[in-house]
């Protein structure tokens, strides 16, 4: 095919459409942007929420001028997050990518100490963005200057968590599993490291998986890997909602 050529859908070429799809680690999500655009031939596809390449989990994919539109309006909505935090060890990336800054011993931590710690971070807040990030300075995402050695410091934002429970902790090897509930523009790698400072061992984001954004779920999402079968249009379509029909359950 022709390149940005689009497929036929029932005769027609295709128009426009949302995909829920869950990113497997690994790719970045423009890399899964790319494999809708070839497998659609259209060049407008676009996501609603960044998940860096080490996160899995929920991306509401926009193909078509008419989806690509309402990105805006699919990213307003909360997000849910599984998120497991490494205490005792921090990067200069807050989380599993970065070169290790700093190790520091964990102390023994009662459920009722984690329980209290979380609880301080519940509510409307401000938080600055980190400088490996996509936030943009003069027209540039901050880790374009952060890998060059310069880290920029951008104002902080409005945010709020409103819900943060610890899932289990491991003792041994001091991984801390949450679930968040938050708004759009939260830092979960940032949370990760302020909840390691507030216990006093420093800590860093080790993985994480987006379950819910803006009235979907995971669960109702086409995996990843399907996008790389030999019947991948086939799934994609199958799976692909009307820009109506993702609207409407935002407005749920």
């Amino acid at each position: 095919m022709a390149r940005w050529e689009p497929v036929l859908v029932n005769g027609r070429p295709f128009s426009a459409g949302v995909t829920l799809i869950d990113k497997p680690t690994g790719i970045t999500s423009f890399g899964i942007v790319r494999k809708v655009r070839r497998l659609l031939g259209v060049k407008k596809v676009g996501h609603a929420g960044t998940l860096d390449p080490f996160a899995s989990g929920l991306l509401i994919v926009c193909a078509g001028r008419g989806a690509t539109r309402h990105i805006e309006e699919f990213m307003q909505g909360r997000k849910r997050y599984r998120a497991v935090l490494q205490l005792g060890m921090e990067t200069e990336t807050q989380d599993r990518e970065g070169r290790i800054t700093a190790t520091r011993a964990v102390p023994d931590l009662t459920p009722a100490d984690i329980e209290q710690c979380l609880q301080r971070f519940v509510g409307p807040q401000l938080q600055a963005p980190p400088p490996f990030s996509a936030a943009k300075h003069k027209g540039k995402p901050l880790y374009h200057y952060a890998r060059q050695g310069i880290m920029i410091r951008k104002e902080p934002r409005a945010i709020e968590i409103y819900s943060l429970c610890c899932l289990r902790y491991d003792a041994s090897t001091h991984l801390l599993e949450c679930e968040v509930v938050c708004s759009r523009g939260t830092y979960i790698r940032v949370l990760a490291a302020d909840i390691g400072e507030s216990l006093g061992c420093g800590a860093h984001l080790y993985a994480l998986r987006r379950t819910e954004s803006s009235g979907f779920t995971v669960e109702d999402a086409l995996a990843g890997t399907l996008l790389d079968a030999d019947n991948a249009l086939e799934h994609l379509l199958s799976a692909m909602m009307s820009v109506d029909q993702a609207l409407a359950c935002t407005k749920k």
